[in-house]
C-alpha cells in the first residue's frame, strides 16, 4: 500500500478497516476492549507504515490465528 502524505486512498482504507475486523473479531469477546481494539488499530498502522511486507505477514498471522482461517 503506498501512502502519499500520510493519506490513504479509500481502497487502501477498505483493506485496513477488514483486516482491523479481522483481528478484533479474532480475539475472544472479553479480549475485544477498548484498549485492546485501539492496540491493534495502531499496529496495524504502524505495519502499514513500514511497509507491504509487514502488513503482510499481520495479514497472515491473523488469518491463521482467526476461527474462520
Amino acid at each position: 500500500m503506498e501512502q502519499c502524505s500520510g493519506v490513504f486512498d479509500p481502497e487502501e482504507l477498505s483493506a485496513l478497516a477488514n483486516l482491523y475486523e479481522s483481528a478484533v473479531t479474532a480475539l475472544p469477546p472479553s479480549m475485544q476492549t477498548p484498549e485492546n481494539c485501539t492496540a491493534i488499530a495502531k499496529l496495524i498502522l504502524e505495519r502499514t507504515a513500514a511497509g507491504d511486507a509487514q502488513l503482510a505477514w499481520l495479514t497472515n498471522l491473523l488469518i491463521t490465528i482467526s476461527p474462520q482461517g
